[in-house]
């Protein structure tokens, strides 16, 4: 009868092997036990038994229940989303109008956000609504009132918008348009428009400018016909009159003649320097 071989004593190596599953386990667990939440950042926990939890966690370091429990971290800063929509107004114009959206989910309300619309929440709510708001909005507006009353505009658009995103838990900080533009032929008329404007600006001033001139013209008339009254007068009241022009006549051709650089002769007569012929009595 042969002897079964005998098994050397595994205790040492059994031990070992105890020690490292129980090391790989409780590294394990140490490593995926402990989560952070940035700045900026919030989380909510879900569990494989509870579903999600009600808690929402803030910035720092929390524990978690390895493979039960798993975090979602959501960004609860205000992001912006651009968005553009082409829209009828009430005058029946095709308006291309750009919406600049900062949103932001509300952080109290974050498990109720992840229930219905995920983690993706902005692309699921955020189109809809501001295409539909937008649309809502231009069509009681006509395409000049969309440009002379903006402001207006974009207050409606902002008030509507806040309550509808209110509804999926989300927050708007802030809307304005960046964008607005018009079909074709609106703006072409618009330009044909102030041209004529600018037509009639011109045409106006030179309607003015020829009522200045006549008013001139008329001044200057009025001034010379008195200017010859006057003179008529003076010659009528005083004979002497005449001689005293000639004598400032003669001066002036005197003095121009002295400071000129050529030199000619002529005749004193035709000049009127001939003063001695005058008769300066007074009549």
């Amino acid at each position: 009868m042969s002897k079964i071989p005998t098994i050397p004593n595994a205790g040492p190596a059994s031990m070992l092997l105890k020690l490292g599953a129980v090391l790989g386990i409780g590294l394990y667990a140490a490593g995926h036990s402990l989560y952070n939440v940035e700045g900026g950042h919030r989380a909510i926990v879900f569990n494989r038994l509870v579903g999600v939890k009600d808690k929402v966690y803030p910035e720092g370091t929390h524990l978690m229940i390895p493979w039960f429990e798993r975090p979602v971290i959501y960004d609860v800063r205000a992001r912006p989303h651009l968005v553009e929509s082409t829209s009828g107004s009430r005058d029946l114009q095709m308006v291309k109008i750009g919406l600049r959206v900062l949103t932001r989910p509300i952080a109290d309300e974050l498990p109720a956000v992840y229930r219905t619309l995920g983690e993706n929440y902005n692309e699921r709510v955020l189109p809809s609504i501001i295409h539909e708001t937008l649309k809502a909005v231009v069509a009681q507006y006509n395409a000049s009132q969309l440009i002379t009353q903006r402001e207006a505009v974009s207050r409606e658009i902002r008030k509507i918008l806040t309550e509808r995103a209110s509804h999926f838990n989300m927050a708007l900080d802030d809307v304005s348009i960046t964008m607005l533009t018009f079909g074709r032929e609106f703006t072409a008329a618009i330009e044909a428009k102030q041209v004529a404007a600018q037509e009639a600006e011109r045409a106006k001033f030179v309607v003015e400018k020829a009522e200045q001139d006549k008013r001139s013209a008329i001044i200057r008339a009025q001034g010379e016909a008195k200017s010859a009254q006057l003179i008529g007068q003076a010659i009528a009241n005083n004979p002497a009159f005449i001689t005293l022009r000639k004598i400032e006549a003669a001066r002036e051709i005197a003095s121009t003649m002295a400071h000129s650089a050529n030199k000619v002769m002529l005749s004193a007569d035709n000049l009127l320097l001939n003063l001695q012929e005058m008769n300066l009595d007074n009549k």
